[in-house]
């Protein structure tokens, strides 16, 4: 897992400071920067968190569960009103708006 997180967030750190379209890269970097200064065992930006609790995804029910709780985080953090506003929310695809992001018939990218 450690490794996986080191991976990523190095990917999406440097793509969100690569993508000129991102209009919240100082803001979002400057979050980053200060969750990191939060841990000794950081070197500049924090992306993940650091404790680990897998859920397991055993049936349909909890895996819908799961999305609707990911598609709602922009919505409690009142970003936006509705889940398919978020322009890289899978919720739009089960709106079937597939125009940003291609995933499969149970939400995973394609």
């Amino acid at each position: 897992m450690a490794d996986f997180k080191k991976h990523t967030s190095k990917k999406i750190i440097k793509a969100i400071e690569e993508n000129p379209q991102e209009s919240r890269t100082e803001w979002l970097l400057l979050m980053f920067e200060r969750a990191g200064k939060k841990k000794d065992n950081i070197s500049k930006y924090q992306f993940w968190q650091h404790h680990n609790k897998p859920i397991e995804l055993w049936s349909s029910k909890v895996i819908k569960q799961k999305l609707d709780y990911i598609h709602n985080n922009p919505v409690e953090s009142g970003f936006v009103t509705e889940p398919t506003d978020w322009k890289y929310s899978s919720a739009r695809n089960f709106a079937e708006d597939h125009t940003i992001l291609k995933i499969d018939d149970i939400g995973f990218m394609g």
